[in-house]
């Protein structure tokens, strides 16, 4: 009885490390599909926005291709271009469904616009912010405890207002590193994003009204009749959006534009049980040339 014990004990060991070692090799193998399949979605949206490039690079609108999402599929209908019918049957037995959008991201208000190249605030820059705050609805004090954080961050190395060593952040959700709540984020996320040069002026063509009237320091009214006006003829200049803002305290064109340079592409797939989605900053250079900024790949539930 002693033996058969030993030799059940270590039969149920054995068989316990095969199936880890089958469960591990699976999530393994699991990972790197979803790996390829949302890599092949960014470059579906590479190839889009090249295009665009190519043959409308005075500005970007809502109306372009690049704007319109592509809706949940089944992987399959991807991969089904021949038209054997066995390899067609063999694809629809994947149980994997791909969406995807791309979107603008100078269509949000950069919060690097606030940090000089001296590390000091920009007040025009500030007052922008406060005005977006009143927008989303966030605490009073939101525009000044973000100014004062990425003042921190950004400021120079040993200068008062810096940390030494401090993480410089490079997505909004970062900013809680800084000490920024997530309701506060939470209700700023649809108006501002981080992109790498503080340069960068909003799209006319995608922005928000709510985004419009903070940055150009218009009316809100002015800005809801652009937007209202754009669905029927975008911008094709500044110039033409002179008329909503006949006297404003900055030149437009210090603020903003009717082009884009820095665009968001999101991949969502669900694979079986899983749920992933990667989502990419994109910079379009020369009209054709584009460089991934980053990537960032989060596993979701369903229903999210």
């Amino acid at each position: 009885m002693l033996i058969m014990t030993l030799v059940t004990t270590l039969a149920a060991g054995m068989v316990w490390q095969q199936y880890r070692a089958i469960q591990v090799e699976g999530a393994e193998r699991a990972r790197t599909q979803a790996a390829w399949i949302l890599s092949g979605a960014l470059d579906w949206a590479r190839l889009i926005l090249r295009e665009d490039g190519r043959t409308s690079a005075q500005s970007d609108h809502l109306g372009e291709p690049w704007a319109v999402p592509l809706a949940e599929a089944r992987l399959s209908t991807f991969l089904a271009a021949d038209s054997n019918s066995n390899s067609v049957a063999e694809n629809d037995s994947l149980e994997a469904f791909l969406s995807g959008s791309i979107t603008d991201a100078q269509s949000r208000w950069n919060l690097r616009r606030l940090v000089d190249a001296e590390g000091k605030s920009v007040e025009a820059e500030v007052k922008a912010l406060q005005r977006l705050c009143d927008a989303a609805g966030a605490t009073g004090d939101c525009a000044s405890r973000i100014v004062a954080a990425l003042v921190r961050a950004w400021g120079p190395a040993g200068s008062d207002d810096s940390k030494a060593g401090a993480i410089e952040p490079k997505r909004l959700s970062q900013l809680a590193w800084l000490g920024i709540d997530s309701d506060t984020l939470k209700r700023l996320e649809p108006f501002v994003i981080l992109l790498p040069d503080r340069q960068l002026k909003i799209n006319l063509n995608t922005a928000s009204a709510e985004v419009i009237a903070a940055v150009v320091e218009g009316y809100l009214g002015n800005a809801q009749r652009l937007v209202q006006d754009r669905q029927r003829a975008h911008l094709r200049n500044l110039d033409a959006a002179a008329q909503y803002f006949p006297s404003p305290p900055r030149p437009l064109g210090q603020v903003a534009d009717v082009n884009t340079s820095y665009f968001i592409v999101q991949g969502r797939l669900r694979l079986e049980e899983r749920l992933l989605e990667e989502r990419s900053l994109v910079h379009r250079t020369g009209g054709t040339t584009l460089t991934v900024v980053s990537r960032e790949r989060v596993s979701l539930r369903e229903g999210t």
